[in-house]
């Protein structure tokens, strides 16, 4: 799945991860507990199964979002579209096994009037949503991994 290249508005990162990808999609692919791990989520729901089509809510930033998934491979890609107050969102998150755990990578689109009228504003808010993102989900893949190594041993 691809973002809207040609939208106002684009950002992409990327981050090695100390966890495998297993453990990386199991965070990513639990919907609902975003917000356990993801405090610029404050709520999600997944309204069926984790598969293409399924729709899912939440709350991040100023108001709800109503998203589908169009691309989910497990322990590689989830991505989605959604919209919210005039903006159309494109997201996707990529997933690869390196020899010492997982390389992270994400991307969004956002387009719609209000990427016309605010866009330094929202390219700002959309960079540092992805930059906390990614570190984020780094934070709860590597603690989980090393809990997991702890019960382990």
């Amino acid at each position: 799945m691809d973002i809207d290249e040609n939208a106002p508005i684009t950002a992409s990162g990327s981050v090695e991860v100390a966890a495998s990808p297993l453990e990386v999609w199991a965070i990513l692919s639990d919907v609902g507990r975003w917000p356990t791990w993801n405090p610029d989520v404050r709520a999600a729901r997944l309204e069926g199964p984790l598969e293409a089509g399924t729709t899912f809510s939440w709350r991040a930033g100023p108001g709800k979002i109503t998203s589908v998934l169009r691309s989910v491979v497990a322990g590689r890609e989830l991505g989605w579209t959604g919209a919210t107050m005039g903006v159309r969102a494109v997201h996707v998150w990529r997933i690869e096994p390196t020899p010492w755990g997982a390389r992270v990578a994400t991307e969004e689109s956002w387009s719609g009037w209000p990427t016309r009228l605010m866009r330094k504003r929202m390219e700002r808010t959309l960079h540092e949503a992805v930059v906390t993102g990614l570190h984020n989900l780094k934070t709860e893949a590597e603690l989980r991994s090393r809990m997991a190594l702890r019960l382990a041993a």
